[in-house]
């Protein structure tokens, strides 16, 4: 197959709207830097804690050119990644959130726009008729088998609750100018997602009522030569006329290109402001900061394009990401924001306990086989070793209690002289006493305030 002209056309005008979008959010970031009254840093990591609400909806929401512009591989990779990192380094989080901006509009009316083509294409049959029946492939709604509900129960709860350790997450929440417009950011994105995932499901089921054999891509199908991940960009190219499949190239390469920015720009911000800025070195200032920032968005954009020529599925590294904040992450999450009693001492057990019990509970994506085989462990159809019981929960839940339990031993160790405060390598003696004092202050305001406003209620 010949080199897509008029793909690569649109292609070009797509990188150079997202390019010049970039700019204009850098430049409008440098006037807010003058204006904001927070650092360098909090305008390029938090956009000042002024990003508009609308943007931020849209950036919570968030290399399969090869296939319809029949580019090479690593060329496609090659131009997305580069252009990512420019905008990025250029601009911080305004670049990204207004970049986000044009690639959600453009994946929205590019899918929906192409539904319609898919489903009345002439090589597959009606997607109400293969449900439930056996056609040219399997039915496309499956069933849960008893011995697999396991399974599907871990699944959810990753998929639930995975995302919730993101960084980029409360980079975007963070963002907002008040709790309000970030507690309507989170749900008027969460309704967005929905809409979004329909026409995904619509092709999906398009695809497996396909008569493939009919069509120039012929059999095995997709799922058989194991393209399932990569099935959009092959339903675009065959299903539809080629001015509809340019127009499905925006959607595409909009998805690729809204996650990798923000991948960009949170690892950026993880290891600048909690590694250098809080370990390495205290004392940096606000420029040397910045550019920590600047050269470790172009690091991070490297080691993740190489990543990406290891497999061409770039789903596994998301699902394997998706797996550890779930099991290791994600307790820790909920032991910050809902239990006083955690410490230093519980996170590092915890952490530690949920990262070896998960290595060895083995991956299958990896090639990883299972030290740990929990209840259910069996050969999968593809013949590898797969827990079919729900062991990232458990890994999880082992993980939180671990936390909750040294937390409190260690503290009775030290609050009650056990072991000499000297071997208090994280001070929370030291901690629990200064949250003590300051508890006993705010009691003492308000105790004042509501003295105060009695005594003017009752005063003539």
């Amino acid at each position: 197959m010949a080199l897509n002209v008029p793909g690569l056309v649109v292609m070009a005008a797509f990188y150079l709207l997202i390019l010049g979008t970039g700019i204009w959010a850098s430049m409008r970031s440098k006037k807010e830097e003058k204006k904001c009254t927070g650092d360098g840093m909090e305008i390029t990591l938090l956009a000042g804690r002024n990003i508009n609400l609308l943007v931020g909806i849209f950036t919570l929401t968030g290399g399969t050119m090869s296939v319809i512009l029949d580019l090479s591989y690593v060329y496609s990779i090659i131009i997305s990644s580069v252009v990512a990192i420019i905008y990025t380094l250029l601009g911080g989080l305004y670049s990204v959130a207004y970049t986000d901006v044009i690639q959600l509009i453009l994946i929205f009316v590019s899918l929906w726009v192409c539904v319609p083509f898919l489903l009345t294409n002439p090589h597959s049959v009606d997607i109400s008729l293969t449900a439930y029946n056996q056609t040219f492939q399997a039915p496309w709604v499956g069933t849960v088998e008893l011995d697999e509900a396991g399974k599907w129960f871990d699944d959810f709860m990753l998929l639930a609750l995975g995302g919730l350790a993101y960084q980029a997450f409360y980079q975007r929440i963070l963002s907002a100018s008040s709790y309000t417009q970030a507690q309507v950011t989170c749900f008027a994105s969460s309704a967005f997602c929905l809409v979004l995932g329909i026409p995904s499901v619509l092709i999906g089921a398009v695809a497996a009522s396909t008569d493939w054999n009919s069509t120039s891509y012929g059999l095995p199908t997709p799922y058989e030569r194991d393209q399932a991940g990569s099935i959009l960009p092959i339903a675009l190219q065959y299903l539809t006329p080629t001015y509809v499949s340019i127009i499905g190239i925006g959607a595409v390469a909009a998805a690729v290109m809204s996650s990798m920015d923000s991948a960009l720009l949170s690892s950026a911000s993880l290891f600048s402001s909690n590694i250098y800025k809080n370990i390495i070195r205290k004392q940096a200032s606000d420029r040397e900061m910045q550019w920590v920032i600047r050269i470790s968005v172009v690091v991070v954009g490297l080691a993740g394009t190489a990543l990406t020529f290891l497999d061409s599925s770039v789903l596994v590294f998301w699902l394997v990401g998706v797996d550890m904040s779930y099991t290791i992450m994600f307790p820790q999450l909920v032991c910050i924001l809902f239990f006083k009693v955690s410490n230093g001492y519980g996170a590092t057990v915890g952490y530690m306990m949920g990262i070896i019990m998960r290595i060895l509970s083995g991956e299958p994506l990896i090639n990883l086989p299972p030290a740990i085989q929990f209840p259910g462990c069996r050969l999968d159809e593809e013949g590898k070793l797969t827990q079919f019981f729900p062991f990232r929960t458990a890994i999880m839940v082992i993980s939180l209690l671990s936390i909750l339990l040294f937390s409190w031993l260690t503290s009775i160790i030290f609050n009650k002289g056990l072991l000499s405060e000297k071997w208090d390598v994280f001070k929370i003696k030291r901690k629990q006493r200064s949250t003590a004092t300051a508890a006993d202050v705010k009691r003492t305001n308000e105790e004042a305030s509501q003295a105060k406003q009695l005594l003017d209620t009752t005063s003539c």
